[in-house]
């Protein structure tokens, strides 16, 4: 049987309702470098979602961690939702502890709302 082809799940930046779309913008403010591993990252989770670890983890009520590490020798996650069959990404931030912290769930969590209201 022939191998059908891959296909792409769409992945959006979250807007807010003043326009902003903070994960686009807090990657432009990674260097070159960052910003082309974390390209190279969500791109994989588009092309092969649902994908699972390591480089992507469920983190509950509907959200999912896309893990990277960047080569400036830090770890990075971007927070995804999933909202009428598009991936969108929520929030992103430089992980600095073991564990995520919760603040950074909540902030995703809220656009997720946001998002389904």
């Amino acid at each position: 049987m022939p191998k059908l082809p891959a296909q792409k799940i769409p992945l959006i930046f979250f807007r807010s309702e003043g326009g902003t779309e903070p994960v686009r913008e807090w990657l432009k403010d990674l260097p070159p470098e960052d910003r082309r591993e974390m390209g190279k990252d969500l791109m994989r989770a588009q092309w092969r979602w649902p994908v699972g670890m390591p480089l992507c983890r469920p983190m509950g009520e509907g959200l999912w961690e896309i893990r990277t590490t960047l080569p400036s020798n830090r770890i990075a996650r971007v927070l995804l939702g999933i909202d009428d069959g598009v991936l969108v990404a929520l929030h992103a931030f430089i992980k600095k502890t073991q564990k995520t912290p919760p603040s950074e769930l909540v902030v995703a969590r809220k656009r997720l709302k946001e998002l389904k209201s």
